[in-house]
């Protein structure tokens, strides 16, 4: 039920339809205190129309208002708050939920329209650390809330898979790598011989003449270079897939760098054609004045691309190729001003999905204050990371339960659920200081928190398998219920604004709001007594499992039945 459309059709009768339905409605909010009522209308917004002062109009309409839809109407100053009829909600509302299980909140807003999502994109040859961790989980994330929303994502996982850091790697294997060394831990000694090059390349600058020449021998498709690039790449991908597994993560596409080598003469063409391309000291760029930013530089100097090359080709590859109504980026905001640059660009060539081109940009991720490095070997890998949490959620299970059927199982998925949600329940433009034991914790603003509020409600539910469940919410008029029927109506809003703002924290403090919530009632209430209400609470409880497994999935958590 749209309560908010009861509230207009009630307020457009009190005053014989003197403003339109349309902007009565959008007018009405929310009051931020409960004592308030559950939605309020301003009349001062009526002053103008009405001629009279808005106390007035708002004690007549409350004069003229009679509907079973509330449970009173009050007057405020110039507000009209209307406390809705509690059992009248709480039915419909635990009957929605129950019909429509997990597809409860579903919209159909994007009209199936495709969402292209570049996220993740590590590079190969070095290991996933825990700087992957925001690309991936927040990409991962709003790919799951926008298909919720009706869009149909691709996720590209563009992988770093081209560049001078090649001619680098390439470079070091030849003087310090050992092959057998290489094929028993390809991703551990490809990295140290990338960070030992940086350490030594201080006193030997030669070193970056030889990357160099190795990058170019690259380009024109040397076999002994394409070879080795072709073995990193080979061993990476297999490294990073271990990862993704683990993180529950799949993609649609992972077409990297290389993949766009033979589409940059085209840009580099398009750009010529359409007279955007101008020659600044030497190198090509596109002159971005008139959006107040630098000139996009296209090609060096000596003539060799940069990343926004490869970025043009790659929107104009996926424009053509999903024909997407927005490009999403989920890359760091130092990033930003790049991305502002990008899209001038594509806008200027006319590419037809430049318009929805969203950087979405997350703060940093540090440990124990510090950034993380490849190049100065600064790394926590994020894969022993996510061993680490299973391994601290295995022991505290086997502590807390250890009669617990699965227990691996359930330690994987409390242990990997609590670094996922342990990084989008933030603001993603907030930075994080990464702390493994404080993410695990089962009390306070964690995943194990709303996992374990999850299985508690299934213990109850297993415990009254033999009991009717009925939706009748009638009888539920006590405001620790309440406090929760109106948690669970607004998940459809809460679903509809983590899209728009591309934002899943949304979803993560919504279910950290219903699980509070839900441990109170457990406290106050005994779920299982034997009276008339025994169905309609159980109904409740039901509805709450359904949306906290819900949001739980769309931050890709999973949600243990038994904990």
């Amino acid at each position: 039920m749209d309560y908010k459309k009861i509230v207009a059709d009630a307020v457009f009768k009190a005053i014989d339809g003197q403003v339109a339905t349309e902007d009565i409605y959008s007018k009405i909010e929310k009051p931020k205190i409960a004592k308030n009522g559950d939605l309020s209308f301003p009349a001062f917004i009526l002053a103008k129309e009405m001629h009279k002062a808005p106390q007035m109009i708002a004690q007549d309409i409350v004069a003229n208002i009679a509907s079973d839809d509330f449970e009173k109407v009050e007057a405020a100053g110039p507000y009209v708050n209307f406390f809705l009829s509690k059992g009248v909600v709480s039915s419909d509302v635990i009957k929605d939920v129950l019909t429509k299980k997990e597809h409860f909140g579903d919209n159909h807003n994007g009209d199936d329209q495709v969402v292209t999502i570049d996220m993740s994109s590590p590079n190969i040859a070095k290991p996933m650390s825990m700087g992957h961790l925001r690309s991936t989980v927040i990409g991962n994330s709003i790919a799951k809330i926008l298909t919720k929303n009706g869009y149909k994502p691709v996720k590209d996982n563009h992988l770093g898979d081209w560049g001078t850091q090649f001619g680098k790697l390439i470079t070091a294997y030849l003087k310090w790598g050992n092959e057998d060394d290489v094929r028993r831990d390809p991703i551990h000694y490809l990295v140290q011989y990338y960070i030992r090059f940086h350490k030594e390349d201080i006193e030997h600058p030669e070193y970056d003449d030889e990357a160099r020449v190795w990058f170019k021998k690259l380009e024109d498709g040397d076999p002994e270079a394409v070879k080795l690039w072709k073995w990193f790449r080979d061993v990476s991908l297999e490294a990073f897939n271990q990862t993704y597994k683990k993180l529950g993560v799949e993609f649609d596409t992972y077409n990297g760098e290389s993949f766009y080598n033979d589409k940059l003469q085209d840009v580099v063409d398009t750009l010529k054609k359409d007279n955007l391309l101008e020659i600044s000291q030497g190198a090509s760029v596109v002159d971005l004045s008139d959006e107040n930013l630098n000139p996009a530089l296209i090609l060096k100097t000596d003539g060799a691309s940069l990343y926004v090359t490869r970025d043009i080709a790659t929107a104009i590859y996926r424009d053509k190729t999903y024909h997407p109504v927005m490009n999403l980026y989920a890359v760091g905001s130092e990033q930003t001003y790049y991305f502002k640059q990008l899209k001038a660009v594509l806008k200027k060539m006319g590419l037809k999905s430049a318009s929805g081109l969203h950087h979405i940009p997350f703060g940093l991720i540090t440990v124990n204050g510090k950034k993380l490095s490849t190049r100065h070997g600064n790394i926590i890998l994020l894969n022993e990371v996510l061993d680490e949490s299973v391994k601290i959620a295995k022991q505290q299970i086997v502590e807390k339960n250890p009669t617990l059927a699965d227990k691996d199982k359930v330690a994987n998925e409390v242990g990997v659920g609590a670094i996922i949600f342990g990084d989008l329940k933030n603001s993603r433009i907030d930075s994080i200081d990464f702390n493994v034991q404080e993410q695990l914790k089962f009390e306070g603003e964690t995943g194990p928190y709303v996992q374990y509020a999850n299985a508690r409600s299934q213990s109850i539910l297993r415990k009254a398998q033999d009991i009717e469940i009925k939706a009748d919410g009638n009888s539920l008029s006590d405001e620790d219920s309440w406090e929760i029927i109106k948690l669970l109506q607004s998940f459809p809003d809460v679903v509809k604004r983590a899209n728009e703002e591309f934002e899943p924290s949304v979803i993560a403090k919504y279910s950290l709001k219903l699980a509070k919530s839900f441990n109170k009632y457990y406290a106050h209430t005994r779920i299982l007594s034997e009276d008339n209400e025994l169905g309609a609470r159980l109904a409740l409880v039901q509805s709450i499992s359904i949306v906290l497994t819900e949001s739980l999935r769309l931050l890709g958590v999973k949600a243990p039945k038994e904990m």
